[in-house]
């Protein structure tokens, strides 16, 4: 089937991904534009692990104030070269990021840089009120470590829900710019401060 330049360049306007891949997307699926968008996003997906093991010591610092002055954050995302961390898109990915961590106040960027002793206070405390809730020992190891997971997921910022869109988490949208800026991109670290905190 033939693909017609106005669907090219409708689908580019709504994924931003470049015209080629916007071509085969639509080419593979027969013109269906949110099929399209899904081939994209899975493609942008696989290209964002290929790139995942890739150098990003470029990038931006970045500042945050909430209106009301209540709650300040300050990020470091990285990626790959200067001209895509002067990117509209890119600038854009640490604007959100700056609003999640400002919104969900995450304990650490993932599972690896928590505090040990954190994981570890959080598991025994997760095991012993499934001890008191009546679970057998064995039970309330895999009670504890399913708690832990959850607590993953609030407590580490590319494990959270997306606040604007509940459906991915963080690390999922980080990907979805990798893929469409076709660089590796880090969340390095951050800091919220928080008035009377």
């Amino acid at each position: 089937m033939g693909v017609s330049a106005s669907q090219v360049k409708a689908l580019r306007e709504a994924t931003f991904s470049p015209m080629l891949d916007c071509k085969k997307a639509l080419e593979a699926t027969d013109g269906d534009v949110l099929r399209a968008i899904d081939w994209l996003r899975e493609k942008g997906l696989a290209k964002a692990a290929k790139k995942s093991g890739r150098s990003a010591e470029e990038g931006l610092v970045e500042c945050y104030v909430h209106p009301g002055n209540r709650v300040a954050v300050m990020v470091e995302v990285n990626c790959e070269t200067d001209f895509v961390a002067r990117s509209p898109e890119f600038k854009a990915l640490v604007h959100e990021v700056m609003l999640q961590v400002a919104m969900s106040n995450p304990v650490s960027v993932d599972v690896d840089t928590l505090p040990a002793e954190l994981v570890e206070k959080e598991k025994s405390i997760f095991r012993q009120r499934a001890i008191e809730e009546g679970k057998s020992s064995a039970l309330a190891d895999k009670v504890a470590e399913g708690r832990l997971s959850k607590f993953y997921q609030e407590a580490c910022l590319l494990q959270q829900p997306y606040i604007k869109n509940e459906d991915i988490t963080v690390r999922e949208l980080l990907q979805q710019s990798i893929g469409k800026l076709g660089e590796n991109i880090v969340v390095h670290r951050f800091a919220r401060y928080e008035l009377g905190n």
